[in-house]
């Protein structure tokens, strides 16, 4: 058995990212284009499309159990747009390589503005 170094999400490791809806808009939008754009790496296509599902699930999740979401945005005062994107670290450098990545949405992300 080994460990995983504190600090740092393995690479199966799903972490939330708070996003109010306009910013998942922009999110999936951007992964759209670059998709149909054809300029994305063969494995970083697999990571975008999961991103893409991800969005889906995120709302679908919020559909299904809504409480859990509304006690976070209750307690950090968030809007109620405000929903939990989970995505490993592949998909997060796939979504964070992209140059049309709104900053705003990078920012969230924990990229740098560009």
């Amino acid at each position: 058995m080994s460990a995983l170094s504190t600090g740092v999400p393995g690479p199966d490791v799903l972490v939330p990212y708070w996003l109010a809806a306009s910013q998942r808009v922009e999110l999936a939008t951007v992964v759209r284009q670059a998709l149909t754009g054809r300029s994305v790496p063969p494995v970083a296509v697999l990571h975008l499309e999961d991103v893409l599902t991800e969005l889906h699930v995120a709302a679908a999740r919020d559909a299904v159990w809504p409480a859990s979401a509304a006690r976070v945005r209750l307690a950090t005062g968030w809007d109620d747009d405000v929903l939990p994107v989970r995505l490993s670290a592949a998909e997060l450098a796939s979504v964070l390589a992209l140059p049309e990545l709104p900053d705003a949405v990078r920012a969230l992300l924990g990229g740098t503005a560009a």
